[in-house]
């Protein structure tokens, strides 16, 4: 290789090396720069944000502050979408100079509503451990325009006007109304209420005496200062008269909401209180905030968007040195009040029958009355007339709160007064009857004129069942289908369920609604026929035992066939603003069959032998079923029983339809037990 070839490659590696060597120590533009800035802070990396400040920004603000003033603001505004968007300059020759600025646009949703605003950013040329770059120019004012050092970020509120919930006639069954807010006014310090004080003020806020301490020992309390200790319905008179009598003790009136139909309809109508920590995490991006109130239970819980409404939010700069700028600002929109086809006056006749006229007192839940859930329906309309269960609760002391003793006392009643019953699903019994007749006739597996043989008082398909029978209390030969109504004979409808085959009976329960999503305003659990592999289990099924189960307010939709007489089950509703007259299921059984099988019913209560003659009466006609479900693991155990009994007025156009379930009616008369209650139920609305 010749010497000048070799000065020429030599000359050539320099040169690529320095132009590798140029490359690699390119300096970013403020463009590309201020880009970066913009991906972490639209990625919510203000820690990583930070590095980008210049020397001056670094000054006025640590890392730390920096990044938990952000976190904070956006946290506490609930600030979500954002979207801060920079377009680059086409031709952009500010990389030549010491400073640059570029224009972004912020955009965002915040708890107050969505917040725009257009800023400019400086950004300084500076060195760095011997490297020059591009560092923004931060200030307050990046947060929100006009924010300057020392200025702070206020949010208020004004609470909207939680909607009520009136019966069908308008009555409040959770209205907005007034308490009583019970507390002390602050001791001197080093002071502390005298004994005697102490100890009745305890015993008649049902509170601890610690408790009593713990607030009146808080930071912020001055000598002097109201410090709150307890609320009180305002009907508590002979209370509050007690209390203001001690020294220092006080009052006032504060919003609070109030259930004037009590302990009737705690279960349907629930109670609201303060949001709890896990309860705002999984609402706050729905609007809510730490200081809301929200349904616990019930509609109140059910329907708390629609009663809760929209506070009116307003984010504010507060100025250091005097007034304020306006960031965001939503109105309060006022919660809608809610009607429902609720007859109250009803509601509370079902509820007072069953509780034998007993109320909750102090917080504490009567001991008196039947263990059940009742409901009343239109069997024209489908509209909900009354959903009650029993034992229950006073929804006004649930919401006031609690004593630890109350509270204890409520949970471990055996009786449950805080179940709601009337959403569960149970074993219907002999009320089931009806609906496999519907479909034993509509599959032709029986004739209503035919007549069976059925000797004894109990009957097994054949030996493969082994020891087990399938057993009736009246005993008689040969049954037709009017016998085994009057009679509510097991057996008969055992085999008439055999004789439908699983198939058909299962596709006929179907047809009345069975393993469908009940769609009503409250949730309720889903009826479901269970298994029916095997005889025996279709055989119990067919007189409503095996593993039947069905709720109240279903059972209730699934009579309206026989009551009005046209074959078509109707659609129950609880909201008056949903349709009336809805067709669930047309035509599930003949028009010709509905009659047929409401005149049994009719006879169930007219016959002197039927089963629900307790009911009849000389000025009302009543058509109706019993029933008697029995709880047991096995045959041959001794079980509890559940009474049930569903019941129409038969005489000129129906309009009420109700149902009971009574819980433990064995040795005290089975059926009887509900028979009894629901007909005073139909004398005390004559």
């Amino acid at each position: 290789m010749s010497r000048g070839l070799k000065v020429w490659l030599l000359f050539l590696v320099v040169l690529g090396a320095g132009l590798t060597a140029a490359g690699c120590s390119k300096e970013p533009t403020p463009q590309e720069r201020f880009a970066e800035y913009i991906s972490l802070w639209n990625e919510g990396k203000f820690d990583k944000m930070y590095g980008y400040l210049s020397n001056d920004a670094k000054k006025n603000i640590s890392q730390e502050e920096f990044t938990s003033r952000y976190e904070k603001i956006y946290d506490d505004l609930q600030i979500t979408d954002l979207k801060i968007d920079f377009k680059k300059p086409k031709e952009d020759k500010q990389a030549d100079q010491e400073q640059a600025k570029y224009t972004y646009t912020a955009k965002m949703s915040s708890i107050a509503g969505p917040i725009t605003f257009t800023q400019d950013a400086t950004l300084k040329k500076q060195e760095k451990d011997d490297k020059a770059n591009w560092y923004v120019d931060w200030n307050p004012g990046f947060i929100f325009p006009g924010m300057q050092e020392g200025d702070k970020i206020s949010l208020s509120t004004v609470p909207a006007k939680r909607g009520e919930i009136l019966d069908r006639n308008g009555s409040g069954l959770a209205v907005n109304g007034q308490v009583y807010e019970v507390g002390v006014s602050a001791p001197d310090a080093g002071a502390t209420l005298a004994a005697p004080v102490m100890e009745q003020l305890s015993a008649l806020l049902k509170m601890p005496r610690e408790s009593i301490e713990k607030a009146l020992s808080a930071g912020w309390v001055k000598p002097g200062m109201f410090v709150p200790l307890k609320k009180v319905p305002m009907d508590d008179q002979e209370r509050i008269a007690q209390l203001v009598a001690l020294e220092s003790v006080k009052t006032r009136k504060v919003d609070a909401r109030i259930y004037p139909y009590r302990e009737s309809a705690a279960h349907l109508i629930g109670y609201v209180g303060p949001i709890t920590a896990d309860e705002l995490e999984k609402l706050k991006d729905k609007g809510y905030t730490s200081k809301d109130v929200i349904g616990k239970r019930g509609l109140e819980q059910v329907l708390d968007e629609q009663l809760k409404g929209g506070s009116g939010v307003k984010i504010v700069i507060k100025k250091k040195v005097g007034g304020e700028k306006v960031i965001a600002e939503k109105p309060v929109a006022d919660g809608k009040d809610v009607k429902l086809t609720i007859d109250a006056n009803l509601q509370s006749v079902i509820f007072d029958e069953m509780s034998g006229g007993s109320r909750a007192s102090g917080g504490t839940v009567a001991t008196a009355g039947e263990v059940g859930t009742a409901a009343a329906l239109n069997p024209t309309t489908g509209e909900t007339l009354a959903l009650v269960s029993s034992p229950s609760f006073d929804p006004n002391q649930a919401m006031l709160g609690y004593s630890a003793d109350e509270r204890k006392s409520v949970q471990e009643d055996a009786r449950q007064p805080l179940l709601t019953r009337f959403k569960m699903t149970y074993a219907p019994g002999s009320v089931l009857k009806p609906v496999t007749a519907a479909v034993a006739l509509g599959n032709g597996a029986i004739r209503p004129e035919e007549a069976v043989e059925i000797q004894g008082p109990k009957w097994q398909k054949d030996s493969s069942w082994g020891g087990y029978f399938v057993t009736r209390v009246h005993e008689g030969s040969p049954i037709n289908l009017e016998k085994a109504f009057v009679y509510s004979d097991n057996i008969y409808f055992a085999q008439a369920a055999l004789k439908t085959g699983k198939e058909a009976f299962a596709a006929g329960l179907k047809q009345f609604g069975f393993e469908e999503k009940p769609g009503y305003a409250y949730p309720l659990e889903t009826s479901k026929i269970g298994d029916l592999s095997r005889d025996i289990a279709l055989a119990d099924s067919g007189y409503g035992q095996g593993q039947v189960e069905m709720s109240i307010v279903h059972l209730l939709s699934a009579y309206t066939p026989f009551v009005n007489g046209s074959g078509d089950m109707m659609k129950p509703i609880l909201l008056a603003e949903e349709e009336s007259g809805q067709l669930l299921k047309k035509a599930v059984v003949s028009a010709e069959n509905a009659g047929l099988i409401a005149g049994y019913l009719r006879k169930v209560v007219s016959d002197p032998g039927g089963t629900a003659h307790v009911a009849e009466m000389a000025d009302m006609t009543l058509a109706g079923k019993t029933g008697t479900a029995e709880i047991k693991q096995k045959q041959g155990e001794t079980g509890t029983e559940n009474g049930w009994f569903v019941a129409w007025n038969a005489d000129g156009s129906p309009n009420l339809l109700v149902a009971m379930m009574v819980e433990g009616v064995q040795d005290r008369g089975g059926s009887k037990v509900p028979v009894t209650m629901v007909k005073d139920i139909f004398m005390k609305l004559k």
